[in-house]
């Protein structure tokens, strides 16, 4: 029972990774905070939902798909929210009050579109029969989401660490002042993370109604909270600390849906105030201060 315990915590601590990724990029390169950003992740799902229905196509199309639209979307709205934001006094507050209106009109659009009732997709699409890893079995889903999102993780560390963009990025992520005065368009830089941030958001969204079981447009607001369980754990402002976070998010609700099932539902809350009590950085927060 641990190993299989371990091991689901594991695949979903790949997933939660994904999950809060593009939340901690944005984070890092902009200082706002996108309250938003589990709604991106639902119109994501429901992207995946509604093409499917409509087209029938597999999800791993509906995922590179999404990416690209979502992206599209976002560096637009970037321009329109959030150069004002970032000139302001204090862009953080700014930010919180500007993406919780987002974030309602998205989920009132939802609503509006789909109805209230729980949507899913079956399992199948992502593989039949289960897949065994080390002695255990867990369903083809499981697997394929965790592999997808580890692949994710990989994108952003190339994009991060290995292209001429990801410098740049690290340079305002590092100092925004200093890269402007170097000639950084920052602006740019900034819109484009803005875009993968919330195409990272619907790549997960496509994978949600698998690995949550169902997708509703009120699923946002408990998204949203469980991402920044996530990020704050790994480090708020380290991207690929995130990873860190999402393994030890998916371990924990595992081996409490084992053991505690009745307090679940209280784990990100649990984690968010812990580490703000023991560790306010994060538990890399002394590598981001490096950086």
């Amino acid at each position: 029972m641990i190993e299989y315990t371990l091991l689901a915590g594991l695949l979903f601590g790949l997933y939660f990774s994904l999950v809060g990724l593009g939340l901690n990029l944005i984070f890092g390169v902009m200082r706002i905070v996108n309250l938003a950003h589990g709604d991106f992740l639902m119109l994501g799902a429901f992207f995946a939902y509604w093409l499917f229905h409509l087209l029938g196509p597999n999800p791993l199309i509906s995922l590179f798909l999404a990416f690209l639209l979502f992206a599209l979307i976002a560096y637009p709205l970037y321009f329109l929210l959030v150069p004002r934001l970032l000139s302001a006094r204090d862009p953080e507050m700014l930010s919180i009050i500007l993406f919780f209106g987002l974030s309602q009109v998205l989920e009132a659009l939802a609503v509006i579109g789909f109805g209230t009732s729980e949507r899913s997709l079956p399992g199948q699409l992502l593989g039949h029969g289960p897949v065994q890893i080390l002695g255990q079995n867990f369903p083809a889903a499981w697997a394929t989401s965790g592999i997808a999102s580890a692949l994710a993780v990989v994108f952003v560390y190339f994009y991060l660490y290995r292209t001429r963009l990801g410098y740049l990025t690290r340079a305002v992520m590092v100092h925004h002042e200093e890269a402007v005065s170097t000639g950084i368009n920052v602006h740019r830089v900034s819109a484009i993370a803005f875009g993968i941030g919330l195409a990272l958001a619907a790549v997960a969204g496509v994978f949600a109604p698998f690995m949550l079981g169902s997708i509703t447009p009120a699923m946002g607001i408990d998204i949203t909270i469980t991402s920044f369980a996530v990020i704050v754990v790994g480090s708020l402002g380290n991207p690929l600390g995130t990873v860190l976070g999402g393994i030890i998010y998916g371990i924990s609700l595992m081996m409490m849906q084992t053991y505690l099932s009745s307090w679940a539902n209280l784990l990100p809350y649990l984690l968010l105030i812990g580490i703000l009590l023991v560790r306010p950085s994060g538990l890399l927060g002394r590598q981001v201060r490096r950086a």
